[in-house]
């Protein structure tokens, strides 16, 4: 019976039907949304809490703002008030939220104009848009800002948005609201405020980075002479009034440190993130989940403090940076000696040379292109270049009296040499484009690349060594997770991204290199300053000792460390990475040794051991130190028998008819080439 009455309705009626459920839904979801706001509007009489920032366990961690000072509607200068109202919305008290004029207005210009939007949102608005709504540019988000301003409109008076305006709107500097500005930029309450004091601060709210006092006061203060016309023309002041105050000298504070020294470097950065895309809006009881461990950052801040503590050298900063290389997480940060001296951040701003750092991404090249960790490279005692400038020497500090190495000895011995005649037979095309998709940009096309005369930050190179215990991927890193709005909505996420860059079987190839650099090479100290199982790594030194690196791993975490002036000069002599920037990574890797327990690393597939000896890297005999390499599909695997250790009767038979065919090939492959 059913089915015959729906196959007797006809076209238009199954329009009608379609047409009325899609407004039934529509309804439903736009009642719910204005219940759940309504009563979130309800609430704001008893005051409105802030965006907070979650750590990586979930745990309450800071909020955005730690500065805001609310006072009552009557402890603020009337005329900040008036100066407010007169730039930014002077028909408040005769809309219900929305201005129609300013609407219309603002639309005709945008559709004549072809030098950027003219804005039509009163104070209402833009409150509503920094309590309940993200900064995003949509059309969505105007409509459930104008329905949202309405019932502000509705449900407070005028005396009560002014209040909550006035004490949250956003004026540069991490400052919200205008009695912590007051005191903030002049030393005083906002109850005292002249009248071209008033007018600074009012003008700052349309654009708070252009306008900001601290860093652009001429534009602010020509941001003020606006303000005060409005406020003429408006005729909440005479001429009078407004010439003294155009004549009025302006004094500013310095501009002060940035929310709390602990943990300020990561706490700065998450926040700069979080108004990168919401502006400078601080919604209250909005959750913004984050990556970092606050246990971890206070090991970070220790580790460098007590580093530079104990190089004793006045003004020499450091930077350390700590991320999980299988997903990019940031778990600490720390750009300086002292956040509260010094709050620009290294970790991410400053580029510096990263000397033998960059050799890792140069032997990866070269394990591609079918060359194994024992592969040999020969003519180091005559290395020369032609360069652009003539004749280039690579110098070596600690440099091997042998013409041949392999590949793994020249690494762990940080050998200047070889790395040189490796990118030459490699060529720089390809080191560049490994570097490139690892997010090390911008390198040289130079003979050098491959001693690190780039320029790199730490967070850069970091995450750029996380390829090798991620076994071949680039992990991007990140600190903001997600963002949750007051009812609990995601409003946003931040996903894991990672690519493939280098094979599994070459990645694991180089991890064990890095080993090898710190089991018995140039970072060896790690071991004996108290780290333990299997971590892998590189030191980093620039000329004249101006900058010292160590970057190294775990299958928890890739930690960086730069060390250096801020403009660069030698921070004393012999000054390397191994002794100026390897004890701090030792003093976290050691500090964080519980929260980030590192395993043995697991070779993939296709990947074939051979047993070498560890001094001559050829087949063992009795008596040679002994270790397990591994070989890609493709690689040389040695067949001659060692050379440095005596061995029994049988093998030194053995090693004597190696020998001599050995030289008849060669004395034949002569004769016959001529």
């Amino acid at each position: 019976m059913r089915l015959s009455v729906l196959r007797g309705l006809s076209v238009r009626d199954w329009i009608v039907a379609v047409v009325g459920a899609v407004v039934i839904v529509f309804a439903g979801v736009a009642l719910m949304w204005t219940g759940r706001h309504a009563a979130a509007i309800y609430h704001l009489n008893r005051g409105v809490g802030g965006t907070m920032f979650y750590d990586a366990a979930d745990r309450p961690w800071f909020p955005l703002d730690e500065q805001r000072i609310d006072v009552p509607f009557e402890q603020i200068s009337t005329y900040f008030k008036d100066a407010v109202i007169s730039v930014e919305d002077h028909r408040y008290y005769l809309h219900f939220g929305i201005d129609p004029i300013a609407v219309v207005r603002a639309a005709l210009f945008n559709l004549r104009s072809s030098e950027g939007t003219q804005g039509g949102s009163t104070i209402t608005q833009q409150l509503a848009r920094t309590l309940f709504l993200s900064n995003a540019r949509t059309y969505g988000r105007k409509v459930q800002e104008a329905a949202l301003a309405v019932m502000l409109e509705v449900c407070l008076s005028k005396k009560e948005i002014l209040q909550l305006y006035f004490d949250r709107v956003y004026l540069s500097g991490g400052v919200y609201g205008v009695e912590s500005m007051s005191e903030k930029l002049y030393g005083k309450p906002a109850s005292k405020l002249t009248l071209g004091e008033a007018a600074l601060i009012a003008g700052i709210i349309r654009a708070p980075a252009a306008y900001s006092p601290w860093t652009h006061f001429d534009a602010a203060r020509r941001r003020s002479f606006v303000v005060l016309r409005r406020m003429r023309e408006e005729k909440k002041i005479a001429p009078a009034q407004e010439q003294a105050a155009r004549a009025e000298q302006i004094r500013i504070l310095p501009q002060p440190a940035v929310s709390s020294p602990k943990h300020g470097y990561a706490k700065e950065l998450l926040r700069q993130q979080f108004r990168d895309i919401y502006g400078g809006d601080n919604p209250p009881d909005w959750k913004v989940h984050t990556t970092f461990v606050p246990e971890i950052q206070d090991a970070a801040e220790a580790a460098v403090r007590d580093g530079l503590r104990q190089l004793g050298i006045k003004g020499l900063q450091a930077a350390l940076v700590a991320m999980d290389p299988s997903t990019g997480n940031l778990l600490a940060m720390v750009g300086g000696s002292d956040f509260a001296v010094t709050p620009y951040n290294r970790a991410i701003r400053s580029r510096r040379q990263p000397g033998s750092a960059f050799k890792p991404f140069v032997y990866a090249v070269a394990l591609e292109r079918g060359m194994s960790p024992v592969s040999t490279i020969t003519g180091l005692r005559d290395v020369t270049v032609k360069a652009p400038e003539g004749v280039w020497i690579p110098r070596d500090e600690r440099a091997s009296e042998r013409d041949t190495l392999t590949l793994r000895e020249a690494l762990l011995e940080s050998s200047n040499a070889a790395a040189v005649l490796l990118q030459q037979q490699v060529g720089s095309a390809p080191v560049l484009r490994l570097a490139n998709d690892l997010g090390v940009t911008d390198q040289p096309d130079v003979p050098s690349l491959a001693l690190g005369s780039g320029l790199v930050s730490p967070l850069g190179l970091t995450a750029a060594f996380a390829v090798f215990p991620s076994l071949g991927y680039r992990v991007r890193p990140r600190g903001l997770v997600s963002v949750e709005n007051a009812e609990g909505d995601l409003v946003s996420r931040v996903n894991i991204e990672s690519d493939q860059v280098l094979s599994p079987q070459v990645a694991f190839q180089m991890l064990t290199m890095l080993e090898d650099v710190v089991d018995r090479g140039t970072g060896a100290s790690a071991r004996r300053l108290g780290v333990h199982g299997a971590v892998g790594g590189k030191t980093g030194t620039t000329n004249d000792y101006r900058d010292g690196w160590f970057v190294g791993f775990n299958s928890a975490a890739v930690v960086g460390v730069w060390v250096g002036f801020d403009q660069p000069q030698q921070i004393r002599e012999g000054a390397t990475g191994a002794r100026v920037a390897l004890p701090i990574w030792a003093d976290f890797m050691r500090r964080t040794a519980r929260r980030l327990p590192g395993h043995a690393f697991q070779p993939p597939g296709d990947l074939h051991t051979e047993e070498l000896c560890h001094v001559s890297y050829l087949r063992p005999v009795a008596g040679c130190p002994t270790y397990v390499e591994y070989f890609k599909d493709g690689d040389t695997i040695p067949s001659r028998l060692c050379t440095v250790h005596q061995g029994n009767m049988k093998q030194r038979t053995e090693r004597a008819l190696q020998s001599f065919f050995g030289a008849l090939g060669r004395g034949l492959k002569g004769i016959f080439s001529k």
